[in-house]
C-alpha cells in the first residue's frame, strides 16, 4: 500500500517521539547502573537497578490512557506531573506510616522504589458514588455518600475488563506472589491498609478544600522482605477529585476519559487539570495547624506580660500570635480580628491582656463561641480592683481568669 504524505508525517513523529523518550532515558540513568527492562505499562516502565540489590527505578511515561488504553494519546509534561504527583503522596503516606514501596524521587519523571512482584488486585475505595458504580448499581443516585467507605476490588486483566472480585473469589484463587499465597490475613492487611490510606488522603485533601471521591490502589510482595506494601503508583490516574465537592470542576483523569474528541485545546485542558492537582497536592505535605492561642493586648505596654504567656505556650508546642488592639478605643478593630481567627477552622483560645478597666475579655467572649481568657498584667497598686473588671461580667457572658 502507499503511503500519503500525511502517513509518512505521521510515522516520522512517532519515530521522533520514540527516540526522545530512549535519549531521555539514557540521560536519567547516566548515574545509575541499569539492567534490564522488568516491566513496562500504559503509563509507566520498570528498571532494574543492578548496584542496589532489592530496588527498581520506575519511570512514568508522557502517555494517557482510557478504557485499558483503547483511548491513548502523548501529553508533553505528563511524566513530570505524575511522578510529582505520586512522589508526594508515597511521602504523605510514609510519614502516616504506611508500609509503601516508594524509597525517594530520583528525577522529575522517575522515582527510586522496593521490587515488588504485583498482586493483580485493584482495590478501589468510594466515598461517592459515580462512574461505574452507577452502572453496575441503577438506581442508586449520583452524588450518594458511603459511609462507611464502600471498598470494591477487581482482577487486574485487560482482556476481561478487570472484572469485579468478591473477596470469596479472592481467597479461592489462592495467588501465590513471590513465594507468598493471599489468604485471608492477606487480604485484611490490604482491605484494612486501603481504608487508612483513603481516609489519610482524604483529610489531607480536605486542607485544599477538596473533595476525595474514589480512589485506586494496588499492592505488591517486596522481594527482598516478603512484605505487603502499597506499591505501584498513585496519581491523577489513580482518583476522582472534586474541588468544593463539585463535579463540574472535577480536575482528574475523568476529563480526559470524558473527551468526546482529541484535540490539542482538549489536551491542554486536561493538562492544565494535572498541573493544577501536581501543585496543590505539594501543600499536602506542609504542616497544618492543630490548634492555636491568641493573644490580643490592649496597648504594647502589655508586650512583657504577653511574651511570658508566649514563652508557656511553646512549652507545650502551641502557636501562639500576638496582636494589639484596644476594645475600648477600636471595638470595630477587636472584632475584625477575632473574625480573622474564627474563618479558617482552626481551634482557637483568645487570652485577653488587658490592665485597668478590661473591656477587651468581656467585648471578645460576647462575640465569639471561642473559648476566651482573661489574664490582665496586675501590678501591687490597682490589683484588686483590676482583678474585678475580668471576673464581674454582664449575665449571659463567660470568661475565665488566668
Amino acid at each position: 500500500m502507499a503511503s500519503t504524505p500525511g502517513t509518512a508525517r505521521a510515522l516520522i513523529c512517532t519515530l521522533e517521539l520514540q527516540l526522545d523518550e530512549h535519549v531521555l532515558i539514557l540521560s536519567l540513568f547516566s548515574e545509575l547502573k541499569i539492567g534490564q527492562k522488568l516491566n513496562e505499562g500504559k503509563t509507566k516502565q520498570i528498571f532494574e537497578l543492578v548496584d542496589q540489590p532489592g530496588l527498581v527505578l520506575v519511570q512514568s511515561k508522557d502517555q494517557n490512557t482510557a478504557g485499558n488504553a483503547v483511548r491513548k494519546d502523548q501529553m508533553e509534561g505528563k511524566a513530570a506531573i505524575a511522578n510529582k504527583t505520586t512522589s508526594c503522596v508515597f511521602q504523605l503516606l510514609q510519614e502516616s506510616g504506611i508500609k509503601t514501596a516508594f524509597v525517594k524521587q530520583h528525577s522529575d519523571t522517575a522515582f527510586i522504589a522496593a521490587h515488588c512482584q504485583m498482586i493483580p488486585i485493584e482495590w478501589v475505595c468510594r466515598r461517592v458514588a459515580t462512574g461505574s458504580f452507577l452502572k453496575r448499581n441503577p438506581g442508586v443516585k449520583e452524588g450518594y455518600r458511603f459511609s462507611p467507605l464502600k471498598m470494591e476490588m477487581f482482577f487486574k486483566d485487560d482482556a476481561n475488563n478487570d472484572p469485579q472480585w468478591s473477596e470469596e473469589q479472592l481467597l479461592e484463587a489462592k495467588l501465590c506472589v513471590a513465594g507468598l499465597t493471599i489468604g485471608q490475613c492477606e487480604v485484611d492487611i490490604m482491605s484494612r491498609s486501603t481504608v487508612a490510606i483513603f481516609e489519610m488522603v482524604e483529610k489531607a485533601w480536605a486542607t485544599q478544600n477538596c473533595t476525595l471521591v474514589d480512589m485506586k490502589t494496588e499492592f505488591g510482595v517486596s522481594v527482598k522482605s516478603g512484605e505487603i506494601v502499597l506499591a505501584d503508583v498513585i496519581d491523577n490516574d489513580s482518583w476522582r477529585l472534586w474541588p468544593a465537592g463539585d463535579r463540574s470542576q472535577q480536575k482528574d483523569k475523568q476529563v480526559y476519559r470524558e473527551l468526546k474528541e482529541v484535540t490539542p485545546e482538549a489536551m491542554q485542558m486536561v493538562k492544565r487539570n494535572f498541573e493544577w492537582v501536581s501543585e496543590r497536592v505539594k501543600l499536602l505535605l506542609e504542616p497544618q495547624a492543630s490548634s492555636r492561642v491568641v493573644l490580643l493586648m490592649g496597648s504594647t505596654s502589655d508586650v512583657a506580660h504577653c511574651e511570658k504567656i508566649r514563652k508557656a505556650c511553646a512549652s507545650y508546642g502551641i502557636p501562639c500570635v500576638l496582636r494589639v488592639s484596644s476594645a475600648h478605643r477600636g471595638p470595630d478593630e477587636t472584632l475584625r480580628i477575632k473574625a480573622e481567627y474564627e474563618g479558617d477552622g482552626v481551634p482557637t483560645v483568645f487570652v485577653a491582656v488587658a490592665g485597668r478597666s478590661n473591656g477587651l475579655g468581656p467585648v471578645m467572649s460576647g462575640n465569639t463561641a471561642y473559648p476566651v481568657i482573661s489574664c490582665p498584667p496586675l501590678t501591687p497598686d490597682w490589683g484588686p480592683q483590676d482583678v474585678w473588671s475580668s471576673l464581674r461580667m454582664p449575665s449571659g457572658e463567660q470568661s475565665s481568669l488566668l
